[in-house]
């Protein structure tokens, strides 16, 4: 209080608490200090040597049993690879007997309990095992046998009690270490709740004495330091209040300073880390030049599996001809599953091969125009379409740059499934479509059939993957993996429209020339330039006896048609293909 009234400043105060904590608390670390090393000490001796201690005691009895054993076995059989245990127990021994002496140098007792031990084992070996090995290797295991008496066993079952009493000794020291481990750690936590206490008053104290000219001048800089930290980095901060108050807030401007200083150093490292995604990228590329690897092994692989399952699938073909019906049933049933595995792995081994030709074997990218490809794809699918009795159409497709046979592959595998998965009792009906969004082609392949749910949209782009059994719907699984590789080629991407309602939707992308992308921006500026002019009053209304009728893709690109074409435009782009 006298302190008070003759007008301590704040940093006086507050030195002096601080001052009597600190020397309390100084004296609580000492003592802590002390008594953590203490404690160290005692969890070290536990953890790293009577630990140890204990584990390498039970080492050393198992390589002395193996050592009694292999001599054992050795006067019965008189091998010599009956005593490759006995030598490698000795050097196990030597090791263990040699680290224990060395854990135990603080643990007299231990020590000499392990002298006892080795002065026992080394007369068992002078005076039983080796007597016996020469005997042996001289007069055969009978004279060897004769040799192992129960003054021998009894010889060695003192060691063992020997090995038992190091054992005892070794956790006699364990305990009391443990002992020790706890009455330090007791006394430190003793002491951790008396600095508790201390720092605890100080505290109180503080805040009792520090309240009215600590609170208000503290409020006035966080309002101004919330300020800096939503974004002003530029506010100057003004300290109010003691002195010491004045110099925190100039320390807080200086780390602001420091801050907006900081704030140019990571525009620097944001140059430092495109490099790094520079590097980054390089490693991509190797990694792409490894995957080209790859799929050229797995051609040569599959390539190579040709020959010797073709051979296997004719000689079963010929063994189903011309035994059929001379043997059993059951023979004739092993043989038509041998013929349809030797069928289906040529199946797998086609299409895996078709696979790691996409990208491969290339002929360059041309101009494909894709109506021409829509009408080869009905082609080739006309068959599997008239069994199904499906119904396949098109609107107008664009052309791209790209690789035709892929691009025809491509919407061969999305028709082919589209006829194959469907309902039963409801005609199948495909449709393909294109649009151009944000300088790519979308394509759709729209169907009425089984559907895919949302959870397998990714699974069944897996090579391989399937969802139904091949009972259930043939096939090998590739298809639709042989669909991606072929977009991916062509820098596109796939992918199924979850949003979709009956059916299924599969859709991808193709980059559009720059011919269709200027089009479609000159469309859309004049149908811009049209609004404006139909929003003027004075402007006269379009005639409507213009000869040529302006339609609209879906993708906002303007063109012009006659009546007849913009009444076909929609459904089919004037190409349908309608079988049965």
């Amino acid at each position: 209080m006298k302190a008070y009234q003759q007008g301590w400043t704040l940093r006086r105060r507050v030195a002096a608490l601080l001052g009597v904590v600190v020397v309390l608390l100084l004296g609580l670390a000492g003592a802590e200090a002390a008594v953590a090393a203490q404690n160290r000490q005692n969890i070290d001796a536990v953890l790293l040597k009577t630990g140890p201690l204990r584990v390498q005691a039970q080492e050393l009895m198992s390589a002395l049993l193996d050592q009694e054993t292999s001599v054992r076995g050795y006067a019965v059989n008189g091998d010599r690879t009956d005593l490759e245990p006995y030598q490698e127990g000795v050097k196990r021994e030597q090791s263990l007997a040699a680290s224990i002496r060395d854990l135990s140098a603080d643990y007299p007792d231990v020590r000499r309990s392990l002298d006892v031990v080795e002065q026992e084992t080394a007369q068992w070996r002078s005076q039983v095992a080796e007597p016996v090995i020469t005997t042996v290797e001289r007069d055969g295991p009978a004279a060897g046998q004769a040799l192992i008496t129960d003054a021998t066993r009894q010889q060695f079952d003192g060691i063992r009690s020997s090995v038992n009493t190091l054992q005892d000794e070794i956790l006699t020291v364990r305990e009391e270490t443990a002992e020790r481990v706890n009455a330090t750690s007791n006394t430190l936590v003793v002491l951790l709740i008396i600095a508790a206490l201390v720092v605890t008053t100080a505290g109180v104290v503080m805040l009792l004495s520090l309240d009215r000219i600590l609170i208000r001048p503290l409020a006035a800089l966080v309002s101004q330091v919330r300020e800096v930290a939503d974004g002003d980095y530029r506010h100057h901060i003004e300290g109010s209040g003691p002195p010491e108050f004045r110099r925190l807030a100039e320390d807080i401007d200086q780390m602001r300073m420091k801050i907006a200083r900081e704030l140019d150093e990571v525009r620097e490292a944001r140059e430092r880390i495109e490099w790094v995604n520079s590097q980054l990228q390089k490693q991509a590329e190797e990694l792409t030049r490894s995957n080209r690897d790859l799929e050229q092994f797995a051609y040569v692989a599959s390539h190579d599996l040709q020959e010797p399952l073709r051979k296997v699938a004719s000689f079963c073909q010929l063994l189903q001809r011309r035994y059929a019906g001379q043997l059993d049933e059951r023979a004739d049933q092993y043989i038509a599953f041998a013929v349809d595995g030797a069928q289906r792995m040529q199946r797998l081994i086609n299409d895996l091969l078709a696979f790691s030709r996409i990208g491969r074997l290339t002929t360059g990218f041309t101009e494909v125009d894709l109506n021409k490809v829509m009408g080869d794809v009905a082609g080739q699918t006309e068959a599997a379409v008239q069994y199904a009795d499906a119904d396949l159409t098109w609107g107008e497709m664009p052309t791209i740059r790209g690789e035709e046979p892929l691009l025809t592959n491509l919407l061969v595998n999305l028709v082919s499934n589209s006829v194959k998965f469907r309902r039963p009792d409801v005609p199948p009906k495909v449709h393909v479509s294109a649009r151009l969004v944000d300088g790519e082609w979308e394509i759709s392949c729209q169907d009425n059939g089984i559907g895919i749910e949302p959870e397998f949209a990714d699974k069944i782009f897996v090579i391989f993957q399937r969802l139904h059994s091949k009972d259930a719907y043939p096939g090998t699984g590739i298809g639709l993996a042989i669909v991606k590789k072929i977009v991916e080629y062509h820098g596109g991407r796939v992918w199924v429209d979850t949003d979709a309602g009956e059916g299924t939707t599969i859709r991808f992308t193709l980059p559009a020339l720059e011919a269709d992308i200027e089009a479609a921006r000159a469309a859309e500026a004049a149908a811009d330039e049209d609004a404006q002019d139909a929003a003027e009053p004075a402007e006269a209304p379009a005639a409507e006896d213009d000869p040529a009728a302006v339609g609209r893709q879906p993708d906002g690109e303007a063109r012009e048609e006659p009546p007849a074409e913009a009444d076909r435009h929609g459904t089919n782009g004037g190409m349908k293909e309608t079988v049965g």
